[in-house]
């Protein structure tokens, strides 16, 4: 009988044993895919990071890019302003100094031709002859009215012809700054290939005009502003070989050495700048290419 009970009781024994451990595996292989399921969403949680951060560099890289973008604009415009006024200045100069020089050539002429006739009357012809002294009475009364005189008439009428040479000249003046306004203002308002067109035909028309070199300047510009770095480089080196003493020759450089890093040629953009410190050292194109060179 004991033997019995003690059979029994060693079997619920064994079987309690196996319950337990049976139980104990599920645990485990439950506590495996619960441990399996939190990597997964580890992983996928922290892709979702990486590909939120991404984005948010992409964003950030494109703002940059537009920032760049809006900073060059306006240091364009600015360069236009200033361009604007420097030979706006230099014109008026110019014409001034072109009419002023005229004039007195023009007052010159008649002031010669004037004066002999004003002293004979006065002094020495008049013991001369008595017909002499008649002569000096008409041109007396003309020479405070050239207008209507028909003796003294001579000198306004090269007065109006030099007058006219002098409309004519500054009548092309206006029409040349016209032009090149136009252009300019075609550059600032974004359009790139008109004004390209425009400052092509200027230097075509006004090979020997002050505002040559610069039409050629802003050429190279609106080129770059295409994104055409090859002709933009072609068009300020062109300006440096047809116009080397331009006070645009320092910015025309360091637009090329902008298009050859464009262009990932660094080395030569390297020494695109060297040779503008070296040539230029004085320029505010200088002062930029310094500031380059120390931030590579």
């Amino acid at each position: 009988m004991c033997a019995s009970v003690a059979f029994v009781a060693a079997t619920q024994a064994a079987a309690a044993l196996f319950d337990d451990e049976e139980a104990r595996r599920r645990i485990e292989s439950t506590s495996q895919r619960l441990t399996q399921v939190q990597k997964q969403l580890e992983d996928r949680i922290a892709a979702l990071e990486a590909q939120l951060k991404s984005q948010g560099l992409v964003d950030l890289f494109n703002q940059v890019e537009q920032l760049k973008s809006d900073v060059a604009r306006v240091r364009g415009q600015i360069e236009v302003l200033n361009h604007e006024l420097e030979q706006a200045q230099k014109r008026q100069r110019d014409l001034y100094i072109d009419l002023d020089s005229r004039l007195r050539k023009l007052e010159g002429g008649p002031g010669a031709s004037v004066p002999p006739a004003a002293p004979v009357p006065g002094s020495s012809a008049a013991p001369a002859a008595g017909a002499v002294a008649a002569a000096p009475v008409s041109p007396a009364p003309s020479v405070p009215t050239p207008a209507t005189a028909p003796a003294p008439g001579a000198p306004p009428s090269v007065a109006g012809s030099m007058g006219g040479r002098s409309g004519t000249l500054a009548t092309d003046i206006a029409n040349e700054q016209r032009a090149y306004d136009a252009a300019l203002d075609q550059f600032k308002g974004g359009n790139f290939a008109a004004a390209i067109a425009s400052f092509t035909a200027f230097v075509k028309t006004y090979p020997r005009s002050p505002l040559a070199s610069s039409a050629q300047y802003w050429i190279g510009n609106a080129q770059f502003a295409q994104k055409d770095f090859r002709a933009a480089i072609a068009s300020q080196r062109q300006l440096l070989a047809a116009y080397p003493d331009s006070p645009k020759a320092p910015d025309a450089m360091l637009n090329i050495a902008s298009g050859q890093l464009e262009m990932g040629d660094a080395a030569a953009s390297r020494r695109t700048l060297e040779e503008l410190i070296a040539k230029h050292p004085q320029s505010e194109a200088a002062v930029k290419a310094r500031q380059r060179l120390a931030a590579r």
